[in-house]
């Protein structure tokens, strides 16, 4: 990639610059550009427009200005392949995966390996459909300076909220409270670690992160009573109960 002007590689704490070498002012002044809104809301007028727009915080521009400022290639990179161990693709192939495992080699824990399919199905479909009723512009659609440091571009423009890899995270942080302490709290602090590498790609502003991670929760808590029914009633008989 040929070097960038060190014009726009410049700190500014209230600036996020565009693709293409421009810049606008986190705040209600017009942009720079023309078919651009300011960078406070986030949108490009020339994508698809959804239902609903969803404009970042002050503090997801002030995180995302800190990560354009201050990263580099090499924690990009590193990111950028721990990202996919949050990817859908690969949790849901996984999760089949086991699922199949369980009917052969573990039947006594097919209520679980149901439980986590079934859960990963729901987190892989449902952030594309909110995406489509929900439009935010990405950050890194939204700087120069962290392109010059390495920050890749990530999926589509317009699909920031919400991230759908911190919907899968969120699911998979909660569905550890099924497994003992050790192994659990370890699924928990790499959901989290994998959560985080969308921010630091500047893929997501913070904003989209966290509210992923909780609909990944509160799913997998919707689908509890439902898919692990069965396994409560065995253990229910184990232990003499009616």
């Amino acid at each position: 990639m040929p070097a960038l002007p060190a014009s726009l590689l410049a700190r500014d704490e209230n600036v996020i610059a565009l693709p293409l070498g421009g810049a606008c002012r986190l705040s209600q002044e017009p942009s720079l550009f023309p078919g651009f809104t300011n960078c406070h809301g986030g949108t490009v007028a020339d994508g698809p427009m959804a239902l609903v727009i969803v404009k970042p915080t002050r503090i997801d521009t002030a995180i995302a200005n800190e990560i354009a400022h201050n990263t580099n290639s090499g924690l990009e990179h590193a990111a950028q392949a721990m990202t996919w161990g949050a990817d859908e693709h690969v949790l849901v192939a996984l999760a089949a995966a086991g699922w199949l495992y369980t009917r052969f080699r573990h039947p006594q824990q097919r209520p679980v390996a149901d439980h986590v399919l079934i859960v990963s199905l729901a987190t892989a479909v449902l952030p594309h459909v909110l995406k489509s009723v929900f439009d935010q512009t990405r950050p890194d659609r939204l700087t120069v300076s962290g392109h010059g440091r390495g920050v890749p571009f990530s999926g589509r423009a317009h699909d920031a909220f919400p991230s759908g890899h911190a919907v899968h995270m969120g699911a998979l942080a909660s569905a550890a409270g099924l497994l003992p302490p050790a192994p659990g709290n370890l699924a928990r602090s790499f959901a989290v670690a994998l959560s985080l590498t969308r921010v630091a790609l500047l893929a997501h502003w913070a904003s989209d992160v966290v509210a992923g991670f909780m609909l990944g929760i509160v799913v997998e808590r919707l689908f509890r009573p439902f898919t692990m029914a069965k396994s409560r009633q065995r253990q229910r008989r184990a232990g003499g109960q009616p």
